[in-house]
């Protein structure tokens, strides 16, 4: 189980440091310094709600010891909204950041209100306001952490992109390489040298369908979870369950048609995160979908086809009556209303969709002239 860390707001004088850690109804914080490290754990109410709370930091310089017997303890005041911590610096000097790795967790905060710079008199005749010295500060240094976050989601989603590419690439690949030697004799053991590899990119697709819901791409949930089940299902419950389907031709076709789709997609999206238009790209990746994906269905029914008669002789997923649960199930029979009422409807759905996207992307730009 992970323990949450609440929010820590720091400040410092060239002699103490002060910590102001956002937890409610805390009780008896658990406070411990060591020179260089501090460990709080308290129980709270947080950005988790009412929990156990901890962190543990490791301190830019040594500061006095909890235990010290010539030093004085640490302070620890608990308020109903806070607890607030004063470290005495062993040496007095201005430290350029808190921690001694230049790296900072996400829970780690400034407090403005407490913060003072090097110049800053420690007397109480000019009281100086942080925000009024340095203009623009707290919007920088929200910026940089925001964009900061903003950088590792790009930096993700650039990688899995890449990735994907390259991995339907490497299945092309071998397809074109083994043709190209054995041309219509390496059909049958298409899914024998590629296969594990197309399950894998499968398998990572599902991600795809995660990204909107974290935020992490826009667009909707509902067709990237039909377009890499509808695969799923294909690729695991009809082709890998039924050794016989393996040695199709239509599985060649199949893998060729969904290599060539995602070598134009993947490239697509990583050029959008990089927030280039290469007009070819885009055309491509808002054309090959018109004759590639009624392609890819075609093959998709033909493989449900011809599996029925296969699951009506193994009776593979197949529920009969009576049994425990009082339930039956006929795969053959389902795959049958697979076929009508969701390969096709769905096909409609896949291509609406894919249609009004062309549209907008493809649409001549207007520019208007002024007139002289």
């Amino acid at each position: 189980m992970v323990i949450p860390s609440p929010f820590v707001y720091w400040a410092q004088t060239e002699r103490v440091v002060s910590l102001k850690i956002d937890l409610k109804n805390v009780s008896e914080p658990d406070v411990k310094v060591l020179e260089n490290t501090i460990k709080f754990s308290a129980q709270g109410i947080g950005a988790h709600g009412q929990s156990l709370y901890q962190f543990s930091l490791d301190l830019f310089s040594p500061v006095k010891s909890s235990d010290s017997n010539d030093g004085d303890p640490v302070p620890v005041r608990v308020f109903d909204n806070r607890v607030e911590l004063v470290l005495h610096k062993n040496k007095a000097s201005w430290w350029p950041r808190l921690t001694a790795q230049p790296q900072k967790p996400a829970w780690l905060k400034i407090n403005f209100d407490l913060w003072k710079s090097e110049d800053a008199q420690d007397s109480d005749e000019e009281k100086r306001d942080v925000m009024k010295d340095y203009p623009g500060m707290y919007d920088k240094l929200h910026k940089e952490e925001f964009g900061y976050r903003k950088d590792l989601k790009k930096v993700y989603l650039i990688i899995y992109n890449l990735f994907q590419w390259i991995g339907f690439m490497y299945v092309l690949t071998v397809m074109a390489v083994r043709y190209t030697k054995l041309e219509y004799a390496s059909v049958p053991d298409t899914y024998e040298h590629v296969g594990s590899a197309m399950k894998f990119l499968q398998l990572l697709q599902y991600l795809e369908v995660m990204h909107p819901l974290f935020g992490y791409t826009r667009g909707g949930v509902l067709v990237p979870f039909m377009q890499v089940s509808g695969r799923a299902f294909v690729l695991f419950a009809m082709i890998e369950a039924e050794p016989r389907m393996q040695t199709k031709p239509v599985v060649f076709y199949l893998f060729l048609v969904w290599s060539f789709i995602e070598i134009v997609r993947y490239p697509f999206y990583i050029s959008q995160l990089y927030k280039k238009e290469i007009y070819i790209l885009t055309w491509l990746r808002y054309t090959l979908w018109i004759p590639l994906y009624p392609l890819g269905i075609l093959c998709e029914s033909i493989v449900i086809l011809r599996n029925i008669p296969y699951f009506e002789e193994t009776q593979k997923f197949t529920i009969a009556l009576p049994n425990e649960w009082n339930f039956a199930f006929h795969m053959p029979s389902f795959l049958r209303i697979y076929l009508l009422l969701i390969t096709f409807p769905g096909m409609y759905f896949v291509m609406k969709h894919m249609h009004k996207l062309r549209t907008v992307k493809l649409k001549p730009k207007i520019v208007i002239k002024k007139s002289k």
